[in-house]
């Protein structure tokens, strides 16, 4: 089996936290129990997906709120707010009051662009001001600005009994140091370094080949690339933080049942890896669905694992709560030691 040629250092999970609407409680509270699932089980993050209007988690932030206050060490991350539904300044405040309830635990993740099926939404979104909205990179440097503590007025002083700061308050140490970007195309990676942001990449990328090439793009050297980029313009180099996302479901200890559910789910997704998908030409990984001497085998040999020290796995969407503990226990037990990684303290 070819070794990485970065060890394993921090090793996290990814879930979208879906649930019902007839019962939403549920769906959050299972959300809560699998992230504390994953601190005692030694995971170093784990990090929730963002979905508007869906029946998934619409408020990462009050719901790592929730998980700070369940859970004492593990990294707590979203992946990813998507910018253009959220004011910048109001959610610096937000996060940077999760990240100090956290004891300094949140690892905000972030991307831009116009929110999904802005002209049905942007009546109801940006009513007085749909047309102006910049969903460029400029919205990432003006949370930026604000996480790290640049003025967001031009004065502070006191009017009566009221003390007015400058900044947005509070105020959290290191916060700054901990913004990431999810990103799927180099100019995005090359972004995130030059702005000194940390990088998320998942299961999508742009193939942004020429497309009359006859050649299929492969997406581990497409993922490599955007690595390479990112380091490449970001001021700590080879030393700049990279964290992989791929759909990663080990069947060690899952039953019969469960194996055949898994294996269904990834065939059912395997043909849209075969070429670049819609005018955007997104390119997916094909799902890891196997033992975790099978899975670790074919990370090792992926070109972008090779040269990345953190992973946050995907969970499926539309998998059940006793799958996911299947799943995270087997990547924490099985997988993890197979990829080298030591378990956390704690």
């Amino acid at each position: 089996m070819p070794l990485p040629s970065e060890p394993l250092r921090k090793l996290g999970f990814l879930t979208i936290g879906l649930f019902d609407p007839a019962d939403p409680r549920r769906g959050h509270e299972s959300t809560l129990e699998i992230i504390e699932l994953g601190e005692r089980l030694g995971f170093d993050s784990a990090w929730v997906r963002h979905r508007h209007l869906q029946y998934g988690i619409s408020s990462p932030v009050a719901v790592l709120a929730a998980a700070s206050q369940r859970t004492d060490r593990i990294e707590l991350g979203t992946a990813v707010i998507p910018l253009g539904w959220e004011n910048p300044l109001r959610l610096a405040e937000d996060l940077a009051t999760v990240d100090i309830l956290s004891g300094g635990r949140l690892n905000p993740g972030v991307s831009v662009g116009p929110p999904m099926h802005y002209d049905q939404v942007k009546g109801a979104l940006y009513p007085d001001t749909a047309d102006s909205e910049d969903f460029g990179y400029t919205r990432v440097r003006r949370l930026l600005d604000h996480v790290r503590g640049e003025p967001a007025t031009p004065s502070a002083g006191v009017e009566g009994f009221e003390v007015f700061s400058d900044r947005v308050q509070p105020q959290a140490a290191g916060l700054g140091s901990r913004m990431w970007y999810g990103g799927a195309s180099l100019r995005s990676a090359r972004w995130a370094g030059e702005n000194g942001m940390n990088f998320l990449t998942s299961s999508v990328v742009k193939a942004e080949n020429d497309e009359s090439d006859s050649t299929a793009p492969d997406f581990a050297a497409i993922q490599l690339s955007h690595v390479r980029a990112f380091r490449a313009h970001h001021p700590d180099g080879d030393r700049a933080r990279v964290s992989q996302g791929l759909v990663v479901i080990p069947t060690d200890n899952a039953t019969a049942a469960q194996r055949a559910k898994y294996e269904e789910y990834a065939r059912t997704r395997l043909p849209r890896t075969a070429t670049p998908q819609g005018p955007a030409r997104l390119m997916f990984a094909p799902d890891l669905v196997g033992t975790s001497a099978e899975i670790a085998e074919r990370l090792h040999e992926h070109a972008a694992f090779q040269e990345i020290d953190e992973v946050a796995f995907a969970l499926p969407f539309t998998f059940d709560h006793d799958d996911y503990v299947q799943i995270l226990t087997d990547i924490a037990t099985v997988l993890a030691p197979a990829l080298g990684r030591r378990p956390s303290a704690g």
